[in-house]
């Protein structure tokens, strides 16, 4: 099974700057050590955007659940980053309630 609206995945852009990448933030600081050390920071977002909506768009779900807020779907898949190197991830996504865009939530390593 697939994300559903899966081609219109989108990723909040402070998600990726104010916490993916984020050497401060209390929870993104230990997945932006992650992210960066495979050559990912705030010039390259975009690719980073890419690889999670690839994700996204392409594997088939692994996990789901559902609670007051909308479903969330957990998809593992790949990154091709830009230190040449393949990484394995986890991603989360979410379909907020009354809506039906998926809406992306985290990522790490998988």
């Amino acid at each position: 099974m697939f994300l559903p609206n899966r081609y219109k995945a989108y990723v909040p852009s402070p998600k990726l700057s104010a916490y993916l990448l984020s050497e401060t933030h209390p929870v993104g600081k230990s997945k932006a050590k992650f992210f960066r050390s495979f050559g990912y920071n705030e010039t390259n977002t975009e690719l980073l955007e890419y690889g999670l909506s690839s994700v996204a768009q392409t594997q088939p779900i692994r996990e789901v659940t559902s609670s007051a807020h909308g479903t969330k779907y957990v998809i593992d898949g790949t990154l091709e980053t830009p230190a040449g190197i393949s990484v394995k991830v986890t991603t989360v996504w979410i379909i907020d309630t009354g809506k039906t865009d998926p809406r992306f939530v985290t990522a790490y390593p998988a």
